[in-house]
Order: C-alpha cells, then sequence, then structure tokens
C-alpha cells in the first residue's frame, strides 16, 4: 500500500495534549506528501479514544495508525506513517528517515514516550 489508494482511508490519532505531537501532527498533515491522511486528536475525541482502546490500543502508550481495517499502534505506528511519507520539509525528513526502519523505530520509540510524558507532566496533564 502506498497511502495514496482513494479506497483506504488512513488516520493517524494522536494526544494533542502533547506539544510534540501536535507538531509532528501538524506537520506531518502540511508537509507528508501524504495528501489522504487525516489527522485525529485522540485527547479530544473520547468515543474514538473509548473506541480504540476497546480493542486493545491506548492512546497513552502511543500514537495509533489506522489503514483500512489495519491497526498499527506506538512505535509501529509512526514507522508504517514515515515509511509511506515523502516530506518537503526538512525536519521532517529527518524524523522519517530516523523512524521508516521498523527497528530503530522500535529502538527511540520509547524516548519519544518519556519525551512526551515529561511535556504532558509539565502541563498538568496525564498520559
Amino acid at each position: 500500500m502506498n497511502g495514496h489508494d482513494d479506497l483506504v482511508p488512513v488516520q493517524l490519532v494522536y494526544d494533542g495534549g502533547c506539544p510534540f505531537c501536535r507538531s509532528f501532527a501538524a506537520t506531518s498533515e502540511l508537509r507528508g506528501g501524504l495528501p489522504d491522511l487525516e489527522i485525529l486528536d485522540g485527547r479530544a475525541d473520547t468515543l474514538l479514544r473509548q473506541r480504540l482502546s476497546g480493542q486493545g490500543f491506548n492512546l497513552a502508550d502511543g500514537a495509533i495508525l489506522i489503514e483500512g481495517e489495519r491497526i498499527w499502534h506506538g512505535a509501529d505506528a509512526v514507522n508504517r506513517l514515515c515509511e509511506q511519507m515523502r516530506p518537503s520539509d526538512p525536519l521532517l525528513r529527518l524524523v522519517t528517515g530516523l523512524f521508516a526502519d521498523s527497528g530503530r523505530s522500535r529502538r527511540l520509540y520509547p524516548l519519544l514516550l518519556v519525551a512526551r510524558r515529561l511535556a504532558l507532566a509539565l502541563q498538568g496533564l496525564r498520559p
């Protein structure tokens, strides 16, 4: 799948309370080269968050990528998204280069979660 198939919707569900997540989501939507990507704030959409949690995908444990009937979570979600993106933004090109490799994505993703939890704690928000 190339992410440009009009028959398969692609949605990125992220934590809108996290400044890093918001920035990545906004940049991905605007400059990621995936025109059909829909960005959803899981923190703001309680019903979506509950539905995903009921399927075993907890937003507190990382971003969620939904592609048709297939769901990726955490490092796998970021890896899958980065594999498909063709960004124009230089910083986003660097990020996608790092996370497009599944092994590297799994090694680096826990660092992103720590940074996210710290940013949320500084704002007085729970993951």
